[in-house]
């Protein structure tokens, strides 16, 4: 197979979709690897890197749209990457579609074979293209949200350590998942009083056992998140409904009962966010501030540290597309279950639930696809 990875054109976006690790498996597996020029620089992969393992270095994204039968990336294509894509082609990446028209129409509109990272499961229900950039995200949260509290930036002016005879900052994170638990270990580690709401019972079990030394677990309802923001310094957004648009759980009329300068960090902007007045902002222009709140909104937090992230991204979508490639997508995941979950869309038909729910559109079975 012909597989293609391009330079990512999203603002402040530095990842790349195949490492020359990752494009030397893919080699060796009898497959060809276009790279398109530079796609690796943000992340410190230098094009000689690619030409050592054998992948041929392409000046053009739209001559690697053009020529092969797969294109690896990391963030969504935008308008301009859309309108290259065509019938029958795989797109593996993420799409959180379920928040955004424009990209799903296009998708449809092209034909192509989309297969979304963050809807792949694993045998333990777990969603393992997902869950590197949460870890990431997640160790990310504390940081951005303990400079976006910094005085000079609009926050309230407090460490989130404290020091001897000062309190520390008080940090809410909402959700215990995979983001939730390593942002509550961060905030934990810099000196935070630090409590993470779910609504799982079993997974506060397992928090509790696990970290009660470290922060607190409470039940995540309406009631106890209109309590605690009124005394959190920064809250964290951490919640995830896989594919579908995140829940709205701070409305902009709470806002008022938070104190002045505090902050909220919404890891889930990526589907559409979980703050009523959250709005995508990007690595250049960060923060915003809605009546006194000082708000991080940036929808790809783990570009920021974008070799981390590309090398823990690697790791984890290499064994899926060499699936993808050695088989073709429909054997691949006619006989990978977990792998079929990723697909999104095929030859114009929204093939996830979750998606054509939140866009109000008709959704064809993953059975009906395969056979």
């Amino acid at each position: 197979m012909k597989i293609g990875c391009v330079k990512e054109i999203k603002a402040q976006e530095f990842r790349v979709g195949l490492t020359p690790s990752a494009t030397k498996e893919a080699i060796l597996h009898g497959h060809t690897v276009y790279i398109e020029k530079s796609a690796g620089i943000g992340s410190g992969f230098e094009d000689d890197e690619y030409l050592n393992v054998g992948a041929r270095i392409i000046d053009t994204a739209d001559e690697i749209f053009q020529t092969c039968d797969m294109i690896v990336k990391v963030k969504e294509p935008q308008a301009q990457e859309r309108k290259m894509l065509r019938s029958g082609q795989i797109l593996f990446t993420y799409l959180h579609l379920a928040p955004d028209m424009p990209q799903t129409k296009d998708l449809l509109e092209s034909g192509c074979t989309a297969i979304a990272y963050e809807t792949v499961t694993d045998r333990r229900g777990g969603l393992p293209l997902l869950a590197p950039m949460s870890e990431v995200a997640g160790k990310l949260a504390p940081q951005v949200g303990s400079w976006t509290l910094q005085k000079a930036n609009g926050g309230r002016g407090v460490l989130m350590g404290g020091v001897p005879g000062v309190s520390p900052a008080k940090v809410i994170v909402i959700g215990g998942g995979v983001v939730g638990t390593h942002a509550a270990k961060v905030s934990a580690g810099m000196g935070a009083d630090v409590t993470v709401l779910d609504r799982s019972l079993e997974r506060m079990r397992y928090l509790d056992d696990v970290f009660s030394a470290s922060f607190k677990c409470e039940f995540s309802s309406s009631a106890n998140i209109a309590r605690l923001i009124q005394e959190a310094d920064m809250v964290i957004g951490a919640v995830l409904i896989p594919g579908a648009s995140a829940p709205k759980l701070i409305s902009k009329c709470q806002l008022s009962s938070m104190k002045p300068g505090s902050v909220l960090v919404d890891v889930a902007i990526d589907q559409g966010g979980c703050f009523e007045t959250s709005r995508a902002t990007t690595h250049a222009d960060p923060i915003y501030e809605v009546d006194g709140v000082v708000h991080y909104c940036v929808a790809n937090m783990p570009g920021a540290v974008a070799r981390t992230s590309t090398e823990a991204l690697g790791n984890s979508t290499l064994p899926y597309m060499l699936e993808l490639a050695n088989k073709g997508w429909k054997r691949a995941c006619s006989e990978n279950p977990h792998l079929a979950n990723g697909l999104n869309v095929h030859d114009g038909q929204v093939t996830y639930q979750a998606v054509a729910d939140a866009l109000g559109l008709p959704c064809v079975s993953l059975d009906s696809v395969l056979q």
